[in-house]
């Protein structure tokens, strides 16, 4: 068959999408954010409160999306349905950002996450350990180990879906074995005085920040709103791309029912673990040892405890695991967002190309390339932080996009329905909207250079778009 008359093959079901979903979404981040949150809130009370908020946050945007999803069952997921509701303008800005930074910069900081806990086993891998030296640019074997697992994962599904998909069911049906045995170990192992200690505090509900020596630092009125937002940054990291199986809507059966299934059982699946991860954390460290983890590595900490020495290699291990999962099922969903923008003329024209085994592979080797331009920048860190807002931005415009598809395109089927519309949908546009606010005043430097990487966008289609030509919705 010509590379031409390909098309997607649909051989992604119901458990595939759903792995995808959580094997997507679980990365290093649970391991590791506790403790920042754990700093600007001060009470395990909060600490928790902000995970739940952040857990309803997505499992409603993801039940949000099966309309979406429903309605428009196509490969690109998002970039989808913001030109559905939008038009082509803003959904190139997001296409545009996606590549940029917000699918590459990820890739990139999983990629390092990965080869940062190699190290743990294999000490030449680690990130001071530089093999490149020119001038003050260092090149460490860590940035060298992600680009080469970067590049194994990308070529393991050029070679076809079915390719990404066993690595991303299996890889991920182990990382929820592993993560559901230690917080089995955990909890068997939980210390009553350190439980006692961090939720029968009598400043349980009071938010302070919780410096490095134990003492605390009292926030002035509004400002606490404004440590709230922070500790939510990741938090909302740690959950992010929950809505990977929608990229990738054209490979999955049934999609106008296993996507939005997908999503609902995915995101649920993975806020019930990060909330039990949380509450054994709280059961193994005081909050003085979260905050004060060697680089916030909450989850070293509480395996060392749980099973002495050893559990620094169990940790390892499992977050090698993890974020190897984690960047396959990213590498996986997003060439199909870049696969979209070229069939509409707004991106490099060989992505919008299916190869021999049905898959966007020169998408996937571009995304390859920016990703390992990314790992040698060593700046991925500093972005995501910064891209965070922004991220957000883009949910609630999506989801704003439900309530404006009712109004100006009734006529459209809708084999789902978002659940509790209007009241659910409208109600994380708010939590958005207001995070994003306190983010834009409290944290300026972490939201406006992300703002302003995606309104490049804008110059940029009209750049590459001089005759504004209008697409056909296929």
């Amino acid at each position: 068959m010509s590379e031409s008359k390909q098309t997607f093959q649909k051989s992604l079901g119901l458990l595939d999408a759903t792995m995808l979903v959580v094997g997507s979404m679980i990365g290093s981040g649970i391991f590791i954010v506790s403790a920042d949150i754990a700093r600007n809130t001060g009470s395990a009370g909060w600490m928790m409160v902000v995970w739940l908020i952040c857990g309803f946050m997505t499992l409603t945007a993801a039940l949000s999306y099966g309309e979406l999803s429903a309605m428009f069952p196509k490969a690109g997921g998002q970039y989808i349905y913001l030109r559905e509701a939008y038009g082509p303008v803003l959904s190139f800005v997001f296409g545009w950002t996606f590549f940029a930074v917000i699918q590459t910069a990820t890739i990139a900081a999983v990629g390092v996450a990965f080869a940062k806990f190699t190290a743990y086993l294999f000490p030449s891998m680690d990130e001071d350990v530089y093999l490149l030296e020119w001038s003050d640019y260092r090149v460490s074997a860590a940035q060298l180990l992600a680009i080469a697992v970067i590049i194994v994962l990308t070529y393991i599904n050029s070679r076809g879906v079915n390719s990404g998909k066993r690595v991303q069911t299996s890889i991920t049906l182990i990382k929820i074995g592993s993560l559901l045995l230690l917080l089995l170990f955990g909890f068997l192992a939980l210390k009553h005085e350190v439980w006692t200690w961090n939720w029968d505090n009598i400043s349980l509900w009071s938010m302070r920040r919780l410096n490095t020596d134990g003492t605390y630092t009292s926030y002035d009125g509004f400002s606490a709103m404004g440590a709230f937002s922070a500790a939510m940054v990741g938090a909302l990291f740690s959950s992010d791309s929950w809505h990977s199986s929608s990229a990738v809507a054209g490979e999955i059966n049934n999609p106008q029912r296993n996507i939005g299934l997908s999503l609902a059982l995915g995101t649920l699946l993975v806020t019930v673990i990060y909330l039990l991860t949380n509450l054994m954390y709280t059961g193994i460290l005081p909050l003085e040892a979260m905050v004060n983890a060697p680089k916030d590595r909450v989850a070293m900490s509480v395996a060392q405890e749980v099973f002495g020495p050893f559990g620094i290699t169990i940790i390892a291990i499992m977050i090698m695991i993890s974020t190897f999962g984690c960047n396959n099922g990213i590498i996986l969903a997003g060439a199909r967002v870049y696969y979209s923008m070229a069939k509409d003329g707004l991106f490099f024209k060989r992505a919008g190309k299916l190869n021999a085994h049905a898959v966007p592979a020169w998408a996937l080797w571009i995304q390859c390339a920016a990703a390992s331009i990314w790992c040698l920048s060593g700046k991925y860190g500093d972005l995501l932080d910064m891209i965070t807002c922004v991220v957000v931005i883009f949910y609630v415009l999506a989801i704003a996009g439900i309530i404006r598809l009712r109004i100006t395109r009734p006529d459209l089927n809708r084999p789902y329905k978002a659940f509790g519309y209007p009241f659910l949908p409208v109600l994380y546009i708010l939590m958005g909207l207001a995070f994003i606010g306190l983010m834009v005043i409290f944290k300026p430097n972490y939201t406006w250079p992300g703002i302003i990487i995606a309104l490049l966008g804008i110059p940029i289609y009209y750049l590459i778009n001089p005759k504004r030509r209008k697409y056909e919705v296929s």
